[in-house]
């Protein structure tokens, strides 16, 4: 198994996407009646040697906590220009988003079905770390990038929003 198909957490270290979807699968079914975003994005850092892509996977029941691993890509040079950086953090958002097949999409849409109205939500965000802010390096992309998380059938999310991204893969790109 390629490693860069393998995700991780702080407790467990390798794990198929077949097990990343159990545990999300099980996170749901604990409490159905709850506000659910699956988010996934990825960010990146440049390093002497190489540059070292993190792509998160995170569900979140609002308000009550998430579950959430990730995977690592290393690309064996300095990655320096922008465009293709961002771009590239954008296909391996699509690669771990096209991992959630109609059929899986419908089996986590089917936890929270019978409870649409006592409340429960359930959508996917793609979140893209980049933002439209006028000092933004990054802002002559977000439309770009924002049309293929788009085209995918994910709720595109930039900074300050794109938390999995920003936040949450960031901590593993250092």
């Amino acid at each position: 198994m390629n490693q860069s198909h393998m995700f991780q957490n702080l407790t467990h270290k390798k794990m198929k996407f077949e097990e990343v979807f159990s545990h999300i699968l099980t996170f749901m079914k604990s409490e159905p009646i709850g506000d659910y975003k699956l988010m996934m994005g990825t960010d990146s850092q440049v390093h002497p040697s190489h540059t070292l892509f993190i792509t998160g996977i995170v569900i979140q029941r609002v308000g009550k906590g998430a579950w959430a691993c990730f995977r690592k890509e290393v690309v064996h040079r300095e990655m320096t220009t922008l465009h293709e950086r961002i771009s590239y953090e954008t296909s391996l958002t699509e690669q771990v988003a096209a991992l959630f097949t109609e059929e899986k999409k419908n089996d986590l849409i089917e936890v929270v079905l019978p409870y649409i109205y006592k409340g429960a939500t359930f959508t996917i965000e793609g979140h893209i770390d980049i933002g439209s802010g006028d000092r933004n390096r990054t802002r002559v992309y977000v439309n770009e990038m924002m049309a293929r998380i788009e085209s995918l059938g994910m709720e595109a999310k930039i900074k300050p929003d794109s938390i999995v991204a920003s936040s949450y893969a960031n901590r593993y790109t250092k």
